[in-house]
């Protein structure tokens, strides 16, 4: 069995600043993998895809239908090429060659070892860095990139391990499942609730002069809870296991450093 999630990720700066190689890399490690895996004859194979895949202004929640039924966001245009391309060499492989590969597409991801890179973490890794900095240092303000409308749905880490083996295990169609929590929030309240977890109270500034990426990302995971699974982690709680995780692995390694 192979759970295939290797790939090149990073917030909304890394993907402005080298989409070529978003889209190069992932397609690069993907077309090796699943290429290799069906001369090698491999059992099962889980691909991890990824909401950016969906168009930009696909109707809210997205339901897996809207694949490809509309632009790509331009900001990760790379990086959702190659999510979709993924996806489809699962589902084309299984029609020739009756291979048993299956595709999952998670919303945002967080949680115990996140990538908290300033440059390529994504956004709640991002702000859990920026306001503990910002608490450590005594900032009188934090500055966010956009404008704070843009809504994102976040997701545990363990909880999508537990949908990954859930449908690894359980099901070998031909369709792929979005996985999330089904509901969502904006960067403005994400950026409240982290700084809230961080213990920082100073003024959080947007800077609208830089994008916001997709207006809304909200899957629709009606078809994943028919199947028999749902999420369980909350984001206060989330956050909190994720930030403990963050100062035991991360903040203390720095401050030693």
């Amino acid at each position: 069995y192979i759970g295939h999630d290797a790939a090149r990720v990073g917030g909304i700066m890394a993907n402005i600043e080298a989409p070529a190689e978003f889209l190069y890399e992932n397609l690069m490690i993907e077309c090796n993998v699943i290429h290799a895996s069906c001369l090698c004859g491999v059992k099962k194979l889980l691909f991890l895809a990824s909401s950016c895949a969906y168009p930009r202004l696909a109707p809210q929640p997205m339901k897996e239908e809207y694949l490809l039924d509309g632009k790509l966001e331009p900001t990760n245009e790379g990086y959702a090429l190659a999510k979709i391309s993924g996806l489809k060499m699962c589902q084309l492989y299984k029609r020739q060659y009756g291979t048993d590969y299956i595709s999952v597409m998670p919303c945002n991801v967080y949680g115990p070892r996140d990538d908290f890179d300033p440059v390529r973490s994504h956004v709640a890794a991002a702000m859990i860095r920026k306001f503990h900095a910002a608490a450590s240092a005594g900032a009188r303000r934090v500055e966010l990139w956009g404008t704070g409308g843009a809504r994102r749905e976040l997701l545990f880490a363990r909880d999508l391990a537990e949908a990954c083996l859930y449908l690894m295990n359980g099901y070998s169609g031909s369709d792929f499942f979005n996985v999330g929590t089904g509901s969502d929030i904006s960067i403005r309240e994400l950026a409240g609730l982290v700084a809230q977890t961080v213990g920082y109270g100073g003024e959080i500034v947007f800077d609208a002069a830089h994008p916001d990426g997709m207006p809304q990302k909200l899957m629709d995971c009606g078809k994943l809870a028919k199947a028999g699974w749902k999420y369980h982690t909350g984001l206060e709680e989330g956050l909190a296991l994720t930030y403990r995780w963050y100062l035991e692995n991360v903040a203390k390694k720095e401050s030693l450093s």
